[in-house]
């Protein structure tokens, strides 16, 4: 079944409009269901061309048990940087304030107001490498 963002017009986001995540395109709508769910968002950006959000995808988002643990702790907010330049540039000033680098995919958890808490780039679903 399709999640929110089969709704959505990015070549990016429609990719993983059947993800078994519980993603949200970026929005109000995802932030009010934080603050209702008092949970936090996770927030992944990234680009039809960038290899490792398509890794990281396949590894991470098309898995069941992954994206279980995703909806039971986050509402998933998912970017595509072309479309939404504001919002990369934003959380991509605070990835490298955190981390000293940024990159794609980039990942940002952030309160159910949009601060970032922690952040980072591709996430191996198994840790490998110091990663």
């Amino acid at each position: 079944m399709p999640n929110r963002l089969a709704e959505t017009t990015s070549p990016y986001l429609l990719q993983h409009k059947d993800n078994p995540v519980d993603w949200y395109p970026w929005g109000e709508e995802a932030f009010q269901t934080a603050r209702d769910l008092d949970k936090p968002v996770l927030l992944s950006v990234g680009y039809s061309a960038c290899h490792w959000c398509h890794v990281m995808a396949h590894e991470s988002f098309e898995d069941p048990a992954t994206a279980q643990v995703m909806n039971d702790l986050f509402v998933n907010v998912k970017v595509d940087r072309e479309e939404r330049p504001d919002v990369d540039g934003i959380y991509m000033s605070a990835v490298q304030t955190m981390n000293g680098h940024g990159g794609w995919p980039m990942t940002v958890f952030l309160t159910a107001d949009g601060k970032p808490f922690f952040a980072g780039t591709y996430f191996p679903k198994e840790s490998r490498g110091g990663m």
